[in-house]
């Protein structure tokens, strides 16, 4: 069997399944490409290049873990981020482009020169954090994870670029971890749980049953999380500090509620016009809640 046979055997298998359909074509080459370790340049230039019986079987494993609809990410065990490659697992939340508008938010917000002490709360893989202190290089990262797997994958991430040095990691409900640090902090950034239990059954199966639920659902609302959380931002901020969190699909009323003593509170959407990220400043003045 050659590589192209192989490919277009796996892609009408996937494409028969309607939740793969769309990306079937897709997933069978980036399982190809990750069962043989190949670049893309050398499927195209050597589609008949013969696969051994070894990595048929691996591959035809790696093709019935996607008809099961375990998602690509954790089949490879990586995940591309804000220009990184991520160690992903079972046990962190795939990062997603959508997480990229947050990063891009707090970036043009703060400036690269100064020194900075920042939270990034749920770090789940490390994406933010590490894409912050990437492209701050004089800011002290907090990374705060309630899941103790998560927080090694986050590690293991930031070791791998090189950051683990300016990254402090805690294992943390929310903030808790930080009680004894109150207005000591220039920004507090997050992608928090916000799906609702009702949009559970609607979500994809393969975030539904793979990704890890409690980094997902946030209560009947989805809003459980924020209102825990955005107090406990307000306490541990500096007096203008920078509150960054992405939000969820038709919530941007209720963030704006809840962010309703804070100062400069505005909104960005994502590439498809949803509000996706709230920003909001402490203000210099504690308001009186």
């Amino acid at each position: 069997m050659t590589l192209r046979q192989a490919l277009t055997a796996a892609v009408t298998q996937l494409a028969v399944d309607p939740h793969l359909e769309a990306t079937a074509t897709r997933d069978a080459e980036l399982l190809l490409l990750h069962t043989l370790r190949i670049p893309r340049a050398t499927l195209l230039a050597h589609p008949n290049r013969e696969f051994t019986s070894h990595q048929q079987s691996l591959y035809k494993n790696n093709i019935a873990r996607r008809l099961h609809h375990e998602p690509i990410q954790y089949i490879t065990g990586q995940q591309e981020f804000y220009g990184l490659t991520l160690k992903v697992t079972p046990a962190v939340l795939i990062p997603r482009a959508e997480t990229e508008h947050l990063v891009e938010a707090v970036l043009k917000l703060l400036p690269a020169d100064k020194p900075l002490k920042i939270v990034d709360v749920g770090t789940g893989s490390g994406a933010i954090a590490i894409a912050l202190s990437v492209h701050l290089p004089h800011a002290e990262l907090t990374a705060l994870e309630i899941s103790a797997e998560a927080l090694a994958v986050a590690a293991a991430n930031a070791h791998e670029h090189n950051v683990a040095n300016r990254i402090r990691f805690l294992q943390s409900d929310l903030l808790s971890a930080l009680d004894h640090e109150a207005r000591a902090f220039d920004a507090i950034v997050s992608n928090p749980p916000y799906v609702s239990e009702a949009d559970r059954a609607h979500l994809h199966p393969q975030v539904r049953d793979y990704e890890p639920a409690a980094s997902l659902f946030a209560g009947e609302t989805g809003l459980e999380i924020y209102r825990r959380f955005i107090p406990q931002a307000y306490s541990a901020l500096k007096p203008r500090g920078l509150l960054a969190l992405e939000i969820g699909h038709g919530q941007q009323e209720a963030i704006a509620s809840l962010l309703q003593t804070w100062h400069n509170v505005s909104f960005i959407n994502d590439l498809q016009q949803i509000p996706r990220v709230a920003l909001a400043r402490r203000p210099a003045v504690p308001t009186i809640r």
